[in-house]
C-alpha cells in the first residue's frame, strides 16, 4: 500500500463534525472542470434527470461509511423527487474495490448498473473479496455471461471513466470516501437522511454563483 492509499484510508476513517460543512465554500476549486464532473455521459445516474439539484457521490464498495449512508441518500433522492444523483465509482481502498467498480460499470451495458450497485453496497463490513462481490452481482440478476463479454468489449471505456473520476477527485483534493457534492457544497463525511436534507435545503437556498 503506497502513501497515497494510506492517506485515502485515513481520510475515510476520519470523523468530522457535520457543522463544519454547512455553509462551507463552494466545492468547485479553480481549474476543476465542473461540466465534466456533472455531465460525464458514461457516469451512471438516477433520480430525476431534470431535477433542480444535482448530487454527485464518490464512493468505494469496500467503504463501510459509504454503505452506511447509501440507504439515506437514496431515500432523500426518492422522497424529494427533484434531485439528480450522479454515481462516481472511485475504487481506492483495495484491488477488490476496483473489481467491484468494473463489474458495476460493466452491468450498465445491460441496464443493470443500479442492481449491481445496490447489491455491492448491501454487502456488510469492509475487506469484501472479489468472490463476495461477484456472487452479490450474480444474485442481483445480472447476466454474468453477458457481463463478461461487455467487460471485454467496453473495458477500455470503463478504465477511462475510472481514470477520469480519479483525476477529478485529485483536482478537488479529495482524501477518501465518501464524498458528496451537493449543489455548491462538498461534504466529506457519512450523512443520515436528516443531514442530507439539511444540505439539500441549504444548496437550494444559496444564491446562484455570478
Amino acid at each position: 500500500m503506497n502513501r497515497r492509499q494510506s492517506l485515502m484510508i485515513l481520510g475515510a476513517l476520519a470523523t468530522v463534525p457535520l457543522v463544519k460543512f454547512f455553509g462551507a465554500p463552494s466545492a468547485w476549486a479553480e481549474g476543476v472542470d465542473v461540466k465534466a464532473i456533472l455531465n460525464d455521459p458514461d457516469a451512471p445516474e438516477t433520480g430525476n434527470p431534470k431535477g433542480n439539484l444535482t448530487i454527485v457521490t464518490y464512493f468505494d464498495y469496500n467503504c463501510p461509511f459509504c454503505k452506511k449512508s447509501e440507504p439515506d441518500l437514496e431515500k432523500v433522492v426518492r422522497d424529494d423527487g427533484k434531485i439528480r444523483l450522479v454515481y462516481k465509482d472511485w475504487p481506492i481502498l483495495s484491488e477488490a474495490s476496483v473489481y467491484g467498480a468494473q463489474m458495476a460499470l460493466g452491468a450498465k451495458y445491460q441496464g443493470k448498473y443500479q442492481a449491481a450497485h445496490d447489491a455491492l453496497m448491501a454487502i456488510p463490513g469492509r475487506g469484501i473479496s472479489k468472490d463476495q462481490m461477484r456472487d452479490a452481482v450474480a444474485a442481483a440478476g445480472v447476466d454474468m455471461a453477458r457481463l463478461q463479454g461487455d467487460l471485454g468489449t467496453h473495458g477500455d471505456a470503463i478504465t477511462a471513466l475510472l481514470r477520469r473520476t480519479l483525476s477529478q477527485a485529485d483536482a478537488m483534493g479529495l482524501q477518501g470516501t465518501p464524498v458528496y457534492l451537493i449543489g455548491p457544497y462538498k461534504v466529506a463525511a457519512a450523512l443520515d437522511a436528516a443531514a442530507f436534507k439539511k444540505v439539500v435545503d441549504q444548496a437550494r437556498a444559496r444564491p446562484p454563483a455570478k
